[in-house]
């Protein structure tokens, strides 16, 4: 399996909501399915901060948090994956729990209106009001002031790590601008071709005769192409007789550097306008002809351009920067004890 998980990225960018804190509880049978899966959690103690058990059923939800594709495996957690996910989320209820009490200390309240606002967006998750009541019963034995409790307490979470993550998080534009002028290769890129093709190929080992068939067939194809008009039109056809993979995206390479492409290619390429279509091009054994969308000569792409997605990138790295010294912080006079 391709997918691995970062347990420490997962602690620092993922910052508490009500979604995130309550949601997990959303009824679905991927829910029931969940806690089969993880054997039944019992409210079993697993670790102990400042005298505050966590249970196994904080745990598992967690869990669930950080794996959310369990629906995709029968509601279980892949072996190879559950011990790094356990890790994360055990780290990840202690860091919450560490964030709930310091919101306490600093005697934060929750407005009534906002709480309001926060349980009827909880009860919107549910389908039917019977759901509601069966969640209620089987989560917080039909308390719905424990309920209460717990997007209250999400809400503090929240609230808190806006104060002292996101907050500080902000990347301005100067900073935006200063990484931008010291990181100029980043920001470069090469020259590239935008282009379609139809391809023929013959068999691996063709005969004489093979080679012979398939260069006719290649011919048809480059009279049919020459007729298109569009980048569409020379797609349809694509899909239709081209016999390379890229048939199932209308021929579409995107871009491909110039370094990338087939010297065979290349050389028509460079003399190619936007729109115009090359000849049949023989490369090894097999014939191409492609269609140039765009060229685009190397360049840099300028600021304005990349602004945005720089904010999201760097933002995303200030805010590990500041959420893991937050974490630190906590700990420094913390009891945890794992049980």
């Amino acid at each position: 399996m391709k997918f691995r998980l970062s347990i420490c990225a997962l602690l620092v960018t993922a910052l508490s909501s009500i979604a995130a804190q309550v949601a997990s509880h959303a009824p679905s049978s991927i829910q029931s399915k969940i806690t089969q899966a993880a054997g039944q959690p019992s409210g079993k103690p697993v670790v102990r901060v400042n005298g505050v058990i966590l249970t196994d059923k904080d745990l598992v939800r967690e869990e669930y948090q950080i794996f959310p594709y369990a629906k995709q495996h029968d509601g279980r957690i892949p072996p190879d994956l559950e011990p790094d996910i356990r890790k994360g989320a055990l780290q990840m209820i202690i860091f919450e729990e560490l964030v709930y009490q310091e919101a306490q200390k600093r005697k934060f309240a929750i407005p009534p209106q906002q709480l309001r606002k926060a349980e009827a967006d909880f009860r919107k998750q549910f389908d039917t009001p019977g759901e509601y009541r069966q969640f209620l019963q089987s989560e917080f034995q039909g308390n719905e002031q424990l309920l209460r409790e717990k997007i209250t307490r999400s809400l503090l979470i929240e609230r808190l790590l806006k104060t002292e993550v996101e907050a500080k998080a902000t990347v301005s534009e100067v900073e935006l601008r200063a990484y931008y002028d010291k990181n100029p290769a980043r920001f470069q890129y090469p020259e590239s071709f935008a282009i379609q093709t139809i391809s023929i190929i013959p068999p691996e080992k063709a005969t004489a005769a093979q080679i012979k068939e398939a260069k006719k067939r290649a011919e048809e194809a480059y009279q049919q192409a020459k007729a298109t008009k569009s980048a569409e039109e020379f797609g349809l056809l694509a899909e239709k007789i081209s016999e390379d993979d890229y048939r199932v995206m209308m021929g579409d390479h995107k871009w491909v550097a110039r370094d990338k492409m087939p010297p065979e290619m290349l050389q028509p390429a460079l003399k190619m306008h936007d729109g115009e279509m090359s000849s049949l091009i023989p490369v090894g054994q097999n014939y191409i002809v492609f269609r140039m969308n765009k060229h685009l000569p190397a360049g840099k792409a300028p600021f304005e351009k990349v602004k945005a997605q720089l904010r999201d990138e760097l933002q995303k790295s200030k805010t590990n920067q500041v959420r893991a010294a937050f974490n630190k912080k906590l700990h420094q006079n913390a009891k945890v004890e794992t049980l």
